[in-house]
């Protein structure tokens, strides 16, 4: 039989004042240290004791002292009293200043390009927090699996979440390697996929996605068909790279290999333009401190690169207009 181990409702109201009292043998002494009459006092007491079902003093006009049902209530509530005080510390620590766990649930396709700059500047500037990175591409409840924030494509997160933008929104490229289209004639028209083998992404909830498109002002999903499915955007890439067919993938996880010649971009007046990646959280309430440090730590860092950008294109018009 399953037995209920819930603490009853009001069943350490008066602990403190028991301790008090037992300490210093005196209702008056005890009440000076809390900050409370000495009626209050008795009266704490008289209520712990009704609860209880026991008399835990035994009072004289000249003397306090400890009953028999008292002294095992007082060796029993002290060290966990002592408990209950060191785990407030604790919890206090952690919301006056950044320090503790800091998890973050996070796809693996982005560690390398998003997030890998910022956790090394941030453990430098945070030592007393210990960041812990979950990479999966499932879509986890934060609540439930104990996370502090998770980073996902802004189309993925859920509206009642508190979002802060990593990256500009970016483009899904359709790209593959060189050498996948020799011997083929290179698709120019949405319609010219069903010619070509398409590497496609299996979503958390099990579905094959579909690749989106925008042809004018209308949006269009393509059913593609190809040799392999896959649940990250890495393995996708990695295929492309290989030859084995075409991927569409976000932008800046394709931007290095298509700048150094691996992979040719195509389909580029259809690519849809993605909200960009976002880092998310349970709301403004229930941020420690641990969780605001890196929300501004974020925040300024992707100002400071934005600012980057605009000196460098400043620079660049200079140069241009000399």
């Amino acid at each position: 039989m399953k037995q209920n181990f819930t603490v009853r409702q009001g069943a350490l109201d008066g602990v403190e004042a028991f301790l008090s009292i037992a300490q210093h043998r005196s209702f008056r002494r005890a009440a000076a240290e809390l900050g409370v009459t000495p009626s209050a006092i008795s009266q704490t007491v008289r209520v712990l004791e009704a609860r209880i079902g026991a008399a835990l003093f035994v009072r004289t006009t000249r003397s306090v002292g400890l009953t028999e049902a008292g002294e095992r209530f007082l060796s029993r509530a002290k060290p966990a009293f002592a408990e209950l005080v060191a785990a407030s510390e604790v919890a206090r620590e952690l919301g006056q200043r950044p320090a503790g766990l800091l998890r973050l649930a996070v796809p693996s396709a982005v560690v390398p390009i998003v997030l890998q700059p910022l956790i090394a500047s941030f453990c430098r500037a945070y030592p007393e927090v210990v960041v812990e990175i979950a990479a999966s591409a499932e879509l986890v409840d934060l609540a439930a699996e104990g996370f502090d924030a998770g980073i996902r494509l802004g189309q993925f997160i859920a509206a009642d979440m508190v979002a802060v933008r990593l990256t500009p929104p970016f483009p899904l490229e359709v790209v593959c390697s060189p050498d996948y289209l020799r011997g083929r004639s290179r698709p120019e028209r949405i319609d010219d996929l069903r010619d070509h083998a398409c590497l496609r992404m299996r979503r958390s909830n099990g579905a094959i996605a579909s690749w989106p498109f925008v042809d004018g002002k209308k949006a269009v999903e393509a059913i593609v068909s190809g040799p392999l499915i896959a649940q990250d955007y890495p393995t996708l890439l990695g295929a492309a790279i290989q030859g084995v067919g075409l991927a569409q993938v976000p932008g800046p996880f394709a931007a290095a290999p298509i700048a150094d010649g691996r992979l040719q971009a195509l389909l580029t007046p259809f690519a849809v333009t993605t909200p960009g990646v976002f880092l998310y959280h349970s709301g403004r309430h229930q941020v420690l401190p641990k969780l605001r440090a890196f929300i501004d730590h974020v925040r300024y860092q992707s100002a400071d690169a934005a600012g980057e950008g605009k000196v460098a294109r400043r620079s660049r018009e200079s140069d241009r207009a000399k």
